[in-house]
């Protein structure tokens, strides 16, 4: 668990305990899944990333290298929560020498999951019942700048060391394509006018950020010096 005690050390004002509890609570579900933990400071706002992570449409238009030939399709299943909300979508790969066959079937449903208004999860499944789940936890750090937690845990029966270096190596190309991306969404107000798009439109592949604007959009019009530590505390309800 060593992410989430550099995850609370890092932040002057942390998130609130109850946003902390739900995350440490989940990682503490897959901790004897763990493979790598990788973390990185980036000198962009928190909300750049989280409109990123949340945009199913990025996994094929910015990450046309290391997923190349995939697409995104329908959504089949949309599921709101407290804090948050999930859903649930196919992804294809349409290339044939495509390396992620080695891992998984040409078409699976693939599940995102915002869990807290700083943490995100990815789950995709892999052959014969098995998974790859990827914990996001966004930390904000100033006014444009945020600490990027990437923890990734698999149930597959494959030699550790090796899969730790595919997952290293492969964590770290997906990041180098995400910069230019994120780089672009924050310069000027190419950030707010997206938002703004996105909450007049009706596109399923935006439905887990719009969520995200419904309840945590108060933030989203505060200085950015607020930042995420003016986001409304929750109750102590369940998942």
């Amino acid at each position: 668990m060593s992410t989430l005690k550099y995850y609370k050390l890092s932040s002057v004002t942390p998130p609130h305990p109850e946003y902390l509890r739900r995350t440490e609570a989940r990682m503490m579900q897959l901790q004897k899944y763990h493979k790598i933990s990788q973390e990185y400071v980036l000198p962009i706002p928190y909300l750049c990333q989280i409109y990123h992570l949340l945009n199913l449409k990025h996994l094929e238009q910015v990450h046309n290298l290391s997923l190349k030939g995939l697409k995104v399709g329908d959504v089949s299943k949309f599921e709101q929560t407290t804090s948050g909300g999930s859903v649930k979508f196919k992804t294809t790969l349409h290339q044939s020498l495509n390396i992620l066959r080695m891992w998984r079937q040409p078409v699976v449903e693939v599940e995102l999951t915002l869990h807290t208004p700083y943490t995100i999860e990815l789950t995709i499944p892999i052959y014969k019942g098995h998974k790859i789940t990827i914990i996001f936890n966004v930390l904000p750090l100033g006014d444009n700048m945020h600490k990027l937690f990437i923890d990734i845990y698999s149930d597959l029966k494959f030699p550790s060391p090796i899969m730790q270096v595919f997952l290293h190596c492969a964590a770290g190309v997906t990041l180098l394509e995400d910069l230019p991306y994120l780089y672009k969404l924050a310069n000027g107000n190419n950030l707010h006018r997206r938002v703004k798009s996105t909450q007049g439109s009706n596109r399923d592949t935006m439905q887990l950020f719009k969520r995200y604007i419904d309840l945590y959009g108060s933030s989203l019009e505060q200085p950015h010096s607020l930042g995420a530590v003016e986001l409304r505390p929750l109750s102590s309800s369940s998942y």
